[in-house]
């Protein structure tokens, strides 16, 4: 107890935690532009109980991992070498999930461009499996953006509390932002495009990193914002044409 008011007595502490915090959340974008996409793809009526159960598993993962923050840091060191390459497990793992976001986006991507007819005999039970195959494919996300992020937490503060505190308002955060970015995404399928681009570009960045080639988080944030920007204007000039087009018609 004391070591806790300690901690909310100091100044650097708060400092810590609201840069953690704010880290935090932008690590969390990844992780919630995959749920957002992954889970349109469900019908309606599954998608909030599987975003729900993506951002509560990625929730107690961040926790459980925490609590074996002596392993975690293990994660970091050395265990194989490849022509002369070292690979940590953590790199490994940011390897295998860029790989995955990389190979799901693409994809998606193709059944935008070249969707398969459903066959309405099957219908029922590919709403099973669909799901089924959505919460698999959140949790393995999940684990390699949780590990990222305690990583990152890990390396900011060395205070367990203020990790903990960052690790559940950015889950909170990702909460509260997840349906209505579900939403933003499913009513402008230029934005579903873009956003896989994204996946593409995070999947490479893992991938980098996994090979030891550090990518600055800033640089890639800043260009989704900058595409992101470009498309709002798209969209906004697309609104406008439109509202043209009634207001003649």
């Amino acid at each position: 107890m004391e070591y806790l008011l300690e901690l909310a007595a100091s100044p650097t502490a708060w400092v810590a935690l609201a840069t953690l915090v704010v880290m935090e959340i932008v690590l969390g974008i990844d992780n919630l532009i995959f749920i957002s996409i992954l889970t349109n793809k469900l019908p309606e009526q599954h998608r909030q109980k599987a975003r729900r159960i993506g951002i509560g598993m990625a929730l107690i993962l961040r926790l459980a991992l925490l609590s074996t923050i002596a392993f975690i840091v293990q994660l970091t060191e050395p265990v194989i070498e490849i022509l002369g390459q070292a690979f940590s497990w953590k790199d490994m793992i940011l390897i295998a999930g860029g790989l995955f976001l990389v190979w799901k986006a693409t994809t998606e991507i193709h059944h935008s461009m070249d969707p398969a007819p459903e066959d309405p005999k099957t219908a029922t039970s590919t709403v099973t499996l669909g799901f089924a195959a959505a919460i698999g494919q959140i949790l393995m996300l999940d684990m390699v953006f949780s590990i990222d992020s305690i990583i990152t937490a890990v390396g900011m503060t060395e205070h367990l509390p203020i990790m903990i505190i960052a690790v559940v308002v950015s889950v909170l955060v990702m909460l509260l932002a997840a349906d209505p970015l579900a939403k933003f995404i499913n009513d402008n399928p230029t934005v579903v495009m873009l956003a896989l681009g994204f996946l593409i570009m995070i999947g490479m960045t893992l991938i980098a990193e996994g090979f030891g080639a550090h990518v600055p988080k800033g640089y890639v944030y800043a260009a989704m914002a900058f595409s992101a920007a470009i498309e709002v204007l798209n969209m906004m000039s697309r609104r406008a044409k439109q509202k043209k087009l009634s207001a003649q018609a």
